[in-house]
Order: C-alpha cells, then sequence, then structure tokens
C-alpha cells in the first residue's frame, strides 16, 4: 500500500452512529451549497451542478478535494467552488482525488491545479486525454490501495479492478465512517446506473459484496445530491445485478432473442427501485451485450443490433 505523508495521530476516534445525528445528511437539491455529514466530511452541490455532488475533508495543514463541481462543465466551472473554499479556510488545496473520468464528475477541478497533487487510479490517465476531460491529468497514480494523510485525518484509496468504469476508485475515511463510491451508490430505492455499457459486470457484483462488509462505514455517500445511504445499499444493489445477469444468462442459454427477452425480464421483485420503469430496458440490453462477449453458444449467431433512445 502506498502512503502520502505519515499518519499524525496516535490513535484514530471512531464516531458511533449516534453522533452522526448532529450532522447534515439529508440534502436539499434545488440549491447550490455545502453540508457537513461528518466530524471532518463536508460535501458540496445542488442548484446548477447537474446533480452532481462530491466531497472535502479541511484541515489545519489544507484541504483535500474529491471530485469536481460538474455541471456545467467549463474550464472555470469550478472557481464557485474554489471561492467558497478560501472564504471558509485560510489552507489551500493540497489534494484532488478523481474518483473516476466522467466528466459530470470531475470537470472543474482545474482550479485547484495550482496547489493542489492530483490523485487517480493509473487506469484514469488514457481516458483522460483520449476524451479531453476538462479535469487535470494526475501526479500520482496507483494500483490497490493508497493512503493520503494531512493534518490528523487519513483518506484511504482503494481500486479494486474495473466496475463501473475501468479506473473508479473507493474513497474512505475511517475514522468518520464514510464512504464514497460515485455511480455505485444512490439513496434506497433507486438504481444508481442507466445501463451497463462501461461496466464489468462480474467485479462489480464481487466488489459491492466488499463494500458492503467492509468495516468502517456508517455513511454511504452518494455520487449524485441525495440522502446519504448505508451498506445496505450495496447489498441490494448486489442482489439487483447479480439477479438481472442470471435471468438474461438463462434465456439467451435458452435461445431467445433479445427482443424476446425484454419481454420476459421484468424484475418485479426488485420494484422497490423506483426508477427501475426508466433504466430496466436498458439495463437488459446491456447485460445482453456484456453476455453476448462472456459466452459462447452451442450454435453462434450474430448479434442483434437493436436501435435505443
Amino acid at each position: 500500500m502506498k502512503r502520502i505523508r505519515p499518519l499524525t495521530l496516535a490513535a484514530l476516534i471512531v464516531l458511533s452512529p449516534q453522533a452522526y445525528a448532529q450532522y447534515e445528511t439529508s440534502w436539499d437539491n434545488s440549491v447550490q451549497g455545502i453540508n457537513r455529514i461528518s466530524e471532518h466530511v463536508y460535501r458540496w452541490g445542488g442548484g446548477a451542478m447537474g446533480g452532481i455532488s462530491g466531497l472535502f475533508v479541511p484541515t489545519d495543514e489544507g484541504i483535500i478535494v474529491i471530485d469536481g463541481p460538474g455541471n456545467p462543465c467549463t474550464p472555470d466551472s469550478g472557481q464557485w467552488f474554489r471561492d467558497e473554499l478560501e472564504q471558509r479556510y485560510d489552507v489551500p488545496v493540497r489534494y484532488v482525488v478523481l474518483s473516476h473520468d466522467h466528466q459530470s464528475h470531475i470537470c472543474g477541478t482545474t482550479v485547484f491545479a495550482d496547489t493542489a497533487v492530483v490523485i487517480g487510479s493509473r487506469k484514469l490517465r488514457p481516458h483522460l486525454i483520449r476524451e479531453g476531460r476538462v479535469a487535470p491529468v494526475p501526479t500520482v497514480s496507483f494500483d490497490g490501495s493508497l493512503d493520503i494523510d494531512l493534518g490528523g485525518v487519513k483518506v484511504v484509496l482503494h481500486y479494486l479492478g474495473p466496475t463501473h468504469s475501468d479506473n473508479l476508485i473507493v474513497i474512505h475515511i475511517p475514522q468518520d465512517g464514510v464512504i464514497f463510491v460515485p455511480d455505485l451508490a444512490r439513496p434506497h430505492g433507486q438504481l444508481p446506473n442507466p445501463d451497463f455499457r462501461d461496466m464489468d459486470v462480474d467485479n462489480t457484483i464481487e466488489v459491492l459484496g466488499i463494500l458492503s462488509r467492509m468495516d468502517d462505514v456508517d455513511i454511504v455517500m452518494p455520487g449524485h445530491n441525495s440522502p446519504v445511504s448505508d451498506q445496505s445499499y450495496f447489498r441490494r444493489y448486489r442482489d439487483y445485478l447479480a439477479t438481472l445477469r442470471e435471468r438474461v444468462l438463462d434465456h439467451m442459454v435458452a435461445g431467445r432473442t433479445l427482443e424476446e427477452i425484454l419481454g420476459l425480464v421484468t424484475m418485479d421483485d426488485f420494484g422497490d427501485y423506483t426508477n427501475l420503469g426508466q433504466v430496466l430496458e436498458r439495463n437488459v440490453i446491456t447485460m445482453y451485450d456484456y453476455l453476448y462477449r462472456y459466452r459462447e453458444p452451442n450454435s453462434p449467431g450474430s448479434l442483434p443490433i437493436r436501435a435505443t433512445q
């Protein structure tokens, strides 16, 4: 495991779940703003930023920013956020952590490039360059895990393999019990992914199981403006993905076409997801595509091409 700085605290203080009652774990998506979700961790988002939110950790030695202000995306779209931090704190942003390459989550982080070390997965760089993302290229890249120790707060970064993208990382602040895995978590009742076009489904199922059992997690922070959740979200989403995978695969093995499968897979037993009707068709189509590349049938056929909205 890599380490940015030695940890300055001799011991970490872990808050009890009851301690979180003093912090703001709800969210008003209509208003652009910042709120405090734990002792050391703050969330920004809301308003005009296209439903995206991220975190920052202020310390007396500097600030750790995790993701950027998102939409609308321009080279200076993060200036409001920088202005807010400069008004609130007398220390600069020392580290910027990019959770993954998707533009909506990292746009605007360039405004911190003059003071900050930028960190991301080793697989992040080629996406940023090829797609022309409005974000700085990491100066520190890693595989496995990496610790950032700053002002007595430790932020632990994990790369657990390809999931929602091939470069998504897990951000964990263990002493506060906060974990941030954007686009693999939403509040209860919402599916996080409209489709699986850049997902490794099998490894995502495995990683969701790991996240659901991870120690020192009380708050699961979504990457889109919404109330925080808990680890039961990971378990429920893992069940959904695994069930959808097996149902689509069973129909494929039985020789059914994509059109037939779309009419047969309803996922009614996951009706507690309020956006199921909006995403199910794309979920089935992209799961079919993923499994088409996973298996070799006894009588190979061509991949059906279907126009989607």
